[in-house]
């Protein structure tokens, strides 16, 4: 996921990208959907799968026009939509370059964007808080996220924009009160998020309360890719980078989630019923800029 930037001068950084490896996906049975549009038809949304990472794009809905046009009445399918990329990826068929089509956010317009704030271990080390005993939610709006390789806009408001590369993840069935040991079965897949954040608002502003900071539009760059469930061994074992102009900021595990995907998402579903298409951020690790030392905010790209 990459996003320009130009920063204060005590470093020179230009480009942001969040990153997270992908050492405990299975290399049999993949899939990595993505929604996509094409460059000659801007408007005209369509689902599509990676034939392999950085390869060319399955079109479904040319393999099957019964499939719907986005991500989010995709999913809606269920099993079936599932079971038509599987045969789409193994026909070889309808195959679109990279070259032809411009990545999507795997996916636009969910019901909610929840977000779990410090989540890792190592990150409340750096600020020397306490580690939380309760998931601690909170929102961005949907109008927040933005494709992967598009530009995030610097509002005018705030001068302490910073970076947050985060594990995300997408609700692919109805669920409510989830027990954790079913909670896997209703994620449809895993992505790569950046929870940008005016610490200004955030910290210092409207009362302290997070949501305003988090949410000013384009502020949830997600994806490229939504990573199936059942392509990954172990989604609590995956390294989690951040690199602005090519310089590692963040750099940790998700073995250090203090509430790991099962608890949160029977956390959440305690209180509101989950929809295919509801996006998760699970909380990000140290190497934020606002804590360090002096603190280090992006700017404008020239």
């Amino acid at each position: 996921m990459t996003m320009r930037f130009l920063a204060v001068p005590q470093l020179t950084l230009r480009r942001l990208n969040a990153v997270f490896s992908a050492g405990s996906v299975r290399r049999f049975g993949r899939m990595r959907l993505v929604q996509f549009c094409h460059k000659v038809a801007e408007g005209i949304v369509r689902v599509g799968v990676e034939q392999d990472e950085g390869q060319g794009i399955v079109d479904l809905k040319a393999f099957d026009p019964s499939m719907p046009s986005t991500m989010r009445e995709f999913l809606e399918l269920g099993p079936k939509g599932m079971d038509c990329a599987k045969r789409a990826l193994s026909s070889g068929q309808n195959v679109l370059p990279r070259s032809d089509i411009r990545l999507l956010s795997p996916v636009t317009n969910p019901e909610k964007v929840v977000c779990v704030g410090m989540n890792y271990k190592d990150h409340c080390l750096e600020q020397n808080a306490p580690i939380p005993k309760e998931p601690i939610i909170f929102s961005k709006f949907p109008c927040s996220i933005t494709g992967p390789n598009d530009d995030i806009i610097l509002p005018d408001e705030s001068q302490e924009v910073d970076w947050e590369v985060e594990l995300a993840f997408v609700i692919g069935r109805k669920g409510k009160h989830i027990k954790e040991e079913e909670a896997l079965s209703y994620i449809a897949g895993f992505t790569v998020a950046n929870d940008v954040s005016a610490r200004d608002w955030q910290m210092k502003r409207n009362g302290k309360q997070w949501l305003l900071g988090k949410t000013f539009d384009t502020f949830c760059p997600l994806g490229p890719a939504l990573v199936t469930t059942d392509s990954l061994k172990d989604v609590h074992k995956l390294g989690i980078r951040c690199f602005v102009n090519g310089a590692t900021v963040q750099e940790s595990n998700t073995n250090q989630m203090i509430f790991q995907t099962e608890k949160v998402v029977a956390w959440v579903s305690q209180f509101v019923t989950l929809y295919p298409g509801d996006v998760f951020l699970t909380g990000t690790p140290p190497g934020v800029g606002v804590f360090r030392n002096p603190p280090v905010f992006l700017k404008v790209a020239l």
